[in-house]
């Protein structure tokens, strides 16, 4: 049996007895909430590895349930929604969200993005049991006592801001981070000129890590919304 728990946060009961059965098909524990303030409830009480969320609930916004469960627990949560506009995405991204899946969706996808953020937790787990100070992705490895990355065993000359892209993605593997979370990181504020600027930042950086700028191996773009690092 899968050790993993999700919490399946779902008004719809067909959709929910989608998502149930697929976790069960594919031997995960599950939990179930029909509105946010059983959500809410149910992760304080079983602290779930994974957060599947509806943000159409019946009683509280599904982005209210975020900042509210945000305000303990850093528990991934993956949104499925309806909500199709990249304005709600990001809402709900920079709200705490760490990933967005649109309705009507692939049991496939489903299975894909649960399977990303599994290995994202198992990785965060390793690094505080064994307090890692370096990264490794591929052939990519962060330094972070030293300040340095790597790239098949060469150092790469990465400037201060590309350093710190490579740094706060690293830190979020799987995680899609909107431009305003980046720009906040980087550089304590979201302006126009901030978005302008990280784009130029992040096509540089692509430049020195990635073998083909047009098919990239570690950086993905989320059009409109922000940007993701890949475990390779």
């Amino acid at each position: 049996m899968n050790k993993t728990q999700v919490l399946v946060v779902e008004d719809d009961s067909p959709i929910r007895n989608l998502i149930t059965t697929t976790l069960k098909t594919n031997n995960y524990r599950y939990l179930t909430a029909v509105n946010g303030e059983s959500a809410i409830s149910q992760t304080a009480s079983h602290n779930p590895d994974i957060i599947l969320l509806d943000l159409g609930l019946p009683d509280i916004d599904g982005v209210e349930v975020i900042k509210k469960i945000r305000t303990w627990t850093n528990t991934p949560i993956i949104v499925i929604s309806a909500r199709t506009e990249d304005a709600d995405k990001i809402e709900a991204l920079d709200a705490g969200a760490d990933d967005y899946l649109t309705k009507p969706f692939s049991v496939d996808e489903l299975l894909a993005r649960l399977r990303v953020t599994v290995r994202r937790l198992s990785l965060m787990q390793t690094d505080m049991t064994q307090n890692k100070s370096v990264f490794e992705n591929g052939d990519l490895k962060i330094d972070y006592a030293a300040g340095c990355a790597y790239l098949n065993g060469e150092e790469l000359h990465l400037t201060p801001i590309e350093y710190k892209l490579l740094i706060l993605l690293s830190r979020n593997v799987g995680r899609v981070l909107t431009y305003t979370y980046i720009t906040k990181n980087i550089w304590g504020s979201s302006w126009e000129n901030d978005l302008a600027s990280l784009r130029v930042f992040m096509a540089t950086l692509r430049k020195k890590i990635e073998k083909d700028v047009n098919s990239p191996q570690y950086i993905q773009t989320h059009i409109g919304i922000g940007y993701r690092m890949l475990r390779v």
